[in-house]
């Protein structure tokens, strides 16, 4: 059964998949090739670290799982690159708009509306699981760590981003609703789980996700500049910020090998 909280997410992502608002694809119609194109152009102008990060053009042939598939973009990007591709997403509405998104290209995966905390994979079946931002709006983020370390082979790789706590994006946020609503005392924690997308939102640190990833053998965590960081903020000033402020941490952990 779906957790309280996870419901309330699921209703939120349902109205609008991510990255695909109307400043993003203006009057085109929905799901429609123009209406991709402005989905796909969007995401990596914004995120073009996403392609360093993931590395797709690596896992040629590889079995692959994506959790949270949103409009696909990223999904895209694997299939392109000859993955054996499977895709979970807690909405019906982003399962829906990842498989036409697809199937604009002529290609396919496995896609399956499921709550990412119990995956219907087979023990050690994966050979990558990927994951960017969003773990961090489920109820319980250590059961999706678990199901994805518990369904990779041995020496298999997660890749994925959750969102970091000492960020100026979420200081931004804490200045608004912290500071200026005259209530100072409102943690980080606080304000991203009421005011960062879906209620719930969690961030961390380096160090707490060095510690979710606890049971993997190599798990490196850093920080990445983003938009969210930067927007509106004069670029006199962005340009000194250090990416350790920044509000992407992505994440790569390997399996040991001899699990």
């Amino acid at each position: 059964m779906t957790d309280p909280l996870n419901t309330k997410v699921q209703n939120y992502w349902e109205q609008e998949t991510c990255g695909t608002g109307d400043e993003v694809v203006g009057d085109f119609k929905k799901h429609s090739p123009e209406w991709f194109r402005q989905v796909e152009e969007n995401r990596y102008q914004l995120e073009p670290y996403i392609h360093s990060v993931a590395q797709f053009t690596r896992y040629r042939g590889k079995k692959i799982l994506e959790i949270g598939v949103g409009a696909g973009t990223d999904h895209l990007q694997w299939a392109r690159a000859g993955c054996e591709c499977h895709g979970v997403d807690l909405t019906a509405a982003a399962i829906e708009t990842a498989g036409k998104h697809l199937a604009l290209y002529g290609l396919k995966s496995d896609l399956r509306h499921i709550d990412a905390e119990v995956l219907p994979f087979k023990d050690a079946s994966l050979d990558l699981v990927y994951s960017w931002g969003v773990i961090h709006h489920s109820e319980k983020p250590e059961r999706i760590i678990a199901e994805i370390h518990r369904v990779l082979k041995p020496g298999g790789i997660f890749v994925g981003m959750l969102y970091n706590r000492y960020s100026v994006a979420v200081a931004k946020l804490w200045f608004r609703h912290g500071l200026l609503a005259g209530k100072p005392w409102r943690s980080f924690d606080d304000i991203a789980w009421d005011h960062i997308e879906s209620v719930g939102t969690k961030v961390y640190t380096v160090k707490d996700i060095e510690a979710l990833f606890g049971s993997y053998a190599n798990v490196r965590a850093w920080s990445i500049l983003c938009h969210s960081d930067t927007h509106r903020l004069p670029s006199s000033l962005s340009q000194w910020l250090p990416d350790r402020w920044g509000f992407f941490s992505p994440i790569q952990a390997t399996k040991s090998a001899g699990e």
